[in-house]
């Protein structure tokens, strides 16, 4: 493998984007705190990547340390990616990269692609301090996020593999509102533009709020 080309300055700032710096990789980073994921699942959910840069980006990020690749096992039988610890730390510059860019957000455009879980990190922080499994129904789509999860997967794609703490019900215009910044989720549910469902503390929580 060739060596990682580097900025060559004695900076903790230069020397991080040594290894996060190069396109699609912290995006990739994104997909992977969702859990262990295959590469035709990676190459679905990242779209305009090509599949040689995907592959470059993963055997980095393998190399650097922040992630792994392993098999497996029956009936499964097939490669997946995942996260190092050093990758999962990634979670609050991905927020803080996230909460900076969402005024560049704006209105989503022709060609901007949306997949339902993009909008679970932006969720994760207007939930930061309470703790639960939220299930997220949305006309694209649902998804799950663990709220004040210490380790494992943070977000995951589809229902919520067990009984969800709260159930929220959004349309698309109220959740991209939310990721803009424009919209907290207490106002939301008090607005009735977020509906909460579920006998969980963080449903009760969000109900009362």
């Amino acid at each position: 493998m060739p060596p990682r080309r580097s900025y060559d300055q004695y900076c903790s700032a230069a020397r991080a984007l040594d290894v996060v710096g190069d396109r699609w990789t912290l995006l990739i980073v994104r997909e992977l705190l969702a859990g262990p994921r295959r590469y035709t699942d990676l190459h679905a959910d990242l779209p305009g990547v090509s599949t040689d840069v995907l592959a470059s980006r993963l055997r980095d990020m393998e190399r650097d340390g922040l992630a792994t690749r392993r098999r497996l096992p029956p009936p499964g039988a097939a490669n997946v990616y995942e996260l190092t610890a050093r990758g999962r730390a990634l979670l609050p510059v991905l927020q803080a990269l996230g909460e900076w860019g969402q005024d560049e957000l704006g209105e989503r455009r022709p060609t901007d692609a949306v997949r339902a879980h993009w909008f679970a990190l932006p969720l994760l922080r207007l939930l930061e301090g309470k703790e639960g499994l939220v299930e997220v129904r949305l006309e694209e789509g649902r998804f799950h996020v663990h709220a004040g999860a210490g380790e494992g997967p943070v977000y995951g794609d589809g229902p919520a593999p067990a009984e969800p703490d709260a159930l929220l019900v959004l349309d698309t215009a109220t959740c991209a509102a939310l990721g803009r910044g424009e919209l907290d989720l207490v106002r939301a549910v008090r607005e009735g533009r977020v509906e909460v469902t579920g006998e969980g503390t963080l449903a009760k929580t969000l109900r009362e709020a």
